[in-house]
């Protein structure tokens, strides 16, 4: 008699280098930062900027958990104590991004420097780091930092922002659950976080659809 076998399970799809991954509904798009107390509490608590907030600086958004603990150190670090999951509107999001320039050269993305230089009129910039896994260590693909600077900021804070969790308590969480029982229960703590599905013109703009050789 032959044993049927389980057959095996097929290989996940390999994530492009370039991949924008967010929690997202039909209109928000989450994105995180931190802050101090001075700005963090009243934010979560008023859910928008208040007087502290510095609206003449660029300010950086990022929809990856995971690169936002790598960044102020599970809430840890000074003057990142209080870390805000802001929920914003996806038409601002892409808004954005449609008005975007690198913040650095890449030759893999700009023809030469002379090329790069002339986006720089834009109001946001975009870069692309390194996702991190849960131990903050990098990854082969990337994760997109967004900045915005001139008009970009006024329209984040008046108009884009639905809503401003604060989710410290979350990090602190997820942290204390990788040190006491390991990667899977963290990671059970994680927002979920799926590909955005960026309009074509848009990718093209922010250099998803080039890839190149992964270090």
């Amino acid at each position: 008699m032959t044993v049927p076998t389980r057959a095996a399970a097929p290989e996940p799809a390999p994530i492009p280098l370039r991949q924008i991954r967010a929690a997202y509904d039909a209109d928000t798009i989450t994105v995180y930062q931190a802050y101090g107390p001075a700005i963090g509490l009243p934010a979560a608590a008023d859910g928008r900027f208040g007087d502290a907030f510095k609206r003449d600086r660029m300010t950086w958004i990022k929809p990856s958990f995971r690169w936002m603990m790598y960044r102020c150190g599970w809430a840890r670090k000074p003057g990142q104590e209080r870390v805000l999951g802001i929920r914003i509107t996806r038409e601002g999001f892409e808004w954005a991004l449609a008005r975007s320039a690198f913040a650095h050269f890449d030759s893999s993305l700009h023809a030469d420097r002379d090329t790069w230089r002339a986006g720089m009129h834009e109001p946001v910039r975009v870069q692309w780091d390194p996702e991190r896994d849960l131990h903050l260590r990098p990854l082969e693909h990337r994760s997109i930092q967004i900045g915005l600077g001139g008009e970009a900021v006024p329209r984040y804070c008046d108009a884009w922002i639905v809503g401003i969790d604060d989710v410290t308590e979350l990090a602190h969480r997820v942290h204390r659950a990788l040190g006491e029982r390991g990667v899977d229960a963290a990671a059970e703590l994680l927002p979920e976080e799926r590909p955005y599905p960026v309009p074509a013109a848009i990718a093209a703009r922010i250099g998803m659809l080039k890839e190149r050789a992964r270090p």
